[in-house]
């Protein structure tokens, strides 16, 4: 497959639309929720969860549409928030490996692997990775990237609910650009990078390393489906599956997911030495479990 910009423009068009369509709504619907100080009656229920993270009740929202929908949708939630440098980092750690679980669950169960499994073991170590890294010293994180601004916008008070919505279509708008910008220049990447000779070659064939690979840059799906013609052929044997699929689990799409928080200041070092260290003991040790029984 050689590299198309017609069709990667047409992607990044489609995908700009799908950005604009979830930040922009959310994030007004985020800013009204604050008005009102309706949240109060909402993310006590995630407050376990939260807390285990040491981020704000109000963050819970964030996380379950993470969870739920996708990483745009959470960010729309979180970008109100004031959120600094530290738990923006523990957000897209947790979120990158806990994100779309409908959707990628799905993925991971045309490779035989169960969806309660796949659940469990992105939420578990999730949570796990997510509260390590709130435990790290603040000295770690950095925030120059607008968190003045943000700050500002988190202690201003509207007189009119106008005003709120005149900022809040603003700032959507303004967050949409950054994210549809971010977001095209990877659509390109990503697209060069799939069209090359050495990837059109092995995704013809099973290689382990190369499927763990190629999620940990393009994605999950991408990665696992260079596996599952294989998989429903009976050639792979249920260890290598179990270890692919819980390695991408835990660490895929690394580039995209990693970039989309550092527009906030997030620590991409931490996001990614994290994501890679704890899928490459994860799943290793998954693995050996499964030969002793």
């Amino acid at each position: 497959m050689s590299f198309s910009l017609q069709s990667s423009l047409k992607t990044s068009l489609k995908s700009s639309w799908t950005i604009l369509k979830l930040i922009v709504p959310i994030y007004i619907l985020a800013d009204l929720l604050f008005y009102y100080n309706l949240l109060s009656y909402i993310t006590f229920i995630f407050k376990p969860l939260v807390a285990l993270l040491e981020l704000p009740q109000e963050a819970a929202l964030a996380i379950v549409s993470g969870l739920f929908l996708n990483l745009y949708a959470a960010i729309a939630f979180a970008a109100p928030l004031g959120l600094g440098a530290k738990e923006w980092t523990v957000l897209a750690v947790f979120l990158g490996i806990a994100h779309a679980l409908l959707v990628e669950t799905e993925i991971m169960k045309r490779l035989g692997i169960s969806r309660l499994y796949s659940i469990c073991l992105r939420l578990g170590v999730g949570l796990l990775v997510g509260g390590i890294t709130s435990k790290l010293p603040q000295s770690w994180f950095t925030a120059k990237i607008d968190e003045d601004g943000i700050n500002l916008a988190m202690n201003q008070h509207y007189h009119s609910l106008f005003k709120l919505l005149q900022n809040s279509l603003y700032e959507s708008l303004s967050l949409s650009i950054k994210v549809i910008v971010l977001v095209t220049a990877l659509i390109f990447f990503l697209d060069f990078i799939k069209s090359l000779a050495i990837i059109e070659k092995h995704s013809k064939k099973v290689n382990s390393g190369f499927s763990i690979l190629v999620g940990v840059i393009l994605g999950i799906t991408y990665g696992a489906g260079i596996l599952i013609s294989e998989y429903e052929k009976g050639i792979l044997q249920k260890k290598e599956v179990l270890f692919i699929g819980t390695y991408l689990m835990i660490c895929h799409a690394i580039i995209e997911d990693t970039l989309l928080f550092v527009i906030f200041g997030a620590n991409p070092w931490l996001i990614v030495s994290l994501r890679l260290l704890f899928a490459t003991l994860v799943a290793t040790l998954i693995v050996r479990y499964y030969k002793t029984t």
